[in-house]
């Protein structure tokens, strides 16, 4: 099932942006199909040890057969706790392949897709209590509104969701069908990457994401051993952005002197990867959703000051 589940984005950059030692610890904070977990696994001996987690029941299907490896059937924001449940208060690297799964994407029951007829889900836990439907049935205007516009950067959020609240009064907006068919009248520009920015903004608020990444990049860097490694691959500017302004100010409360800013925070991080790394055409050719995918990598220093 697995292979068909998810292909593992940038594999290669992946386990050479980690610089896997063998006999360390390491944490894969989106299971999916264990395509990642599986290529770190090979780089370690028998002392090394790795954990991965996945809200996804579905995801759980693919867990490994391995003493080394502990899939963790939890959302990633739940890091720092579930490690320590475990007896882990360090690790030597992280990785997280953030967004939505081909399987997730591909199964029209989830509702995740623009694609298929479905109720509108959009769970990545499938026993969370929020579903999409259940954001355009509740939400005030202004919240729909705000929502649109921050998740989902569409054009005319405002317009989209005052629409909304005048349409569910008389329209059913339960199925990814009947919305569609209530915003045609609306739509701004290309109907595929409207409703791709609408789908979007619903997922993230559903999910909670960004939320979550930024918890777990909190947590995260405080669990890495010095010259440990973070290695994030986002596939939307929202979460590229927290990624980016993350590694380049994560603070430890010290001061630091610029020489033109004067004092400053100093970051814990050292980053790597200055510019994003992206897909080879190669890549793209065989896995088509790679082409939106961003990898950025930082170290955590082994010393604050000079």
């Amino acid at each position: 099932m697995s292979k068909e589940y998810h292909l593992p984005v940038m594999p290669a950059e992946v386990i050479s942006y980690l610089k896997i030692d063998p006999s360390g610890t390491y944490v894969d904070c989106t299971f999916g199909g264990g395509g990642h977990s599986r290529l770190i696994l090979d780089q370690l001996n028998e002392n090394g040890r790795l954990i991965a987690f996945d809200q996804d029941k579905d995801a759980l299907q693919n867990k490994l057969t391995d003493d080394r490896f502990l899939l963790i059937p939890q959302n990633f924001r739940h890091l720092s706790r579930f490690l320590r449940l475990h007896n882990v208060s360090s690790i030597d690297g992280l990785l997280a392949d953030l967004g939505i799964s081909s399987h997730q994407i591909d199964e029209p029951s989830r509702g995740f897709s623009t694609r298929f007829e479905a109720p509108l889900d959009m769970r990545m836990k499938n026993d969370d209590k929020l579903t999409a439907a259940d954001i355009l049935k509740n939400y005030s205007q202004k919240d729909l509104h705000r929502i649109f516009e921050e998740y989902g950067e569409v054009t005319n959020s405002k317009t989209l969701a005052n629409h909304i609240v005048e349409v569910r009064h008389h329209h059913s907006l339960a199925t990814v069908s009947e919305f569609k068919n209530a915003l045609y009248s609306i739509v701004k520009g290309n109907p595929d990457k409207y409703f791709a920015q609408v789908f979007q903004a619903l997922r993230i608020e559903v999910n909670d994401e960004l939320k979550a990444l930024t918890e777990m990049l909190q947590q995260g860097v405080q669990l890495l051993q010095p010259s440990g490694r973070i290695v994030i691959i986002t596939f939307h500017s929202l979460e590229d952005r927290i990624v980016k302004s993350f590694f380049k100010n994560a603070g430890t409360g010290e001061r630091g002197e610029d020489p033109i800013f004067g004092k400053k925070n100093l970051s814990i991080l050292e980053v790597i990867t200055k510019k994003p790394i992206t897909a080879s055409p190669d890549e793209i050719k065989k896995n088509p959703r790679s082409r939106s995918a961003k990898l950025r990598v930082a170290e955590k220093k082994v010393s604050t000051t000079n």
